[in-house]
This record gives structure tokens, C-alpha cells and sequence, in this order.
């Protein structure tokens, strides 16, 4: 079964790259966000998700990282 990742809008490089990984994606403006895997933000100081605090789902933070290396974080959080 595949994975639904939630994205933060303007990152779309990280998006590209998860679709190439056999990874499905969701803006994170979404509402609701059900049934995600994970959450990838930019990590850049913005608290997006502080009315989201009752997801149980690994949140990746992109700040300083190329779309690969959030990739393969994800995959070592979700195996």
C-alpha cells in the first residue's frame, strides 16, 4: 500500500521527489488531513501546524535538506 505524505505549499521540489519515490502527496492546506503517513514543513521558524498538534505522524522539517535526503528520512520513520 502506498503512502500519503502531507506537504507544505512551496515545496515542490520535495513533492517531485516523493512521487518518484512511489510516495503520494497532499498539500497540507488540505482540510482534513486524514489518513496521512507523515508531514513534511518547511521547517523555516513558521508553526503551520500549532493548531495540528494531535497528529501522531512523523513530521519532517525540509529547512537545510535537499528533496532526497527528506525522502530517505521518510522512509527510515515510516519502514
Amino acid at each position: 500500500m502506498y503512502k500519503k505524505i502531507a506537504v507544505e505549499d512551496g515545496l515542490t521540489n520535495v513533492v517531485q521527489e516523493l512521487h518518484t519515490a512511489g510516495f503520494h502527496t497532499m498539500p497540507l492546506e488540505d482540510d482534513p488531513l486524514r489518513n496521512v503517513s507523515a508531514i513534511v514543513v518547511k521547517g523555516d521558524g513558521t508553526d503551520i501546524l500549532a493548531e495540528e498538534a494531535q497528529f501522531h505522524v512523523p513530521v519532517i522539517h525540509a529547512s537545510g535538506r535537499s528533496a532526497e535526503e527528506v525522502v530517505e528520512i521518510l522512509r527510515d520513520r515510516l519502514s
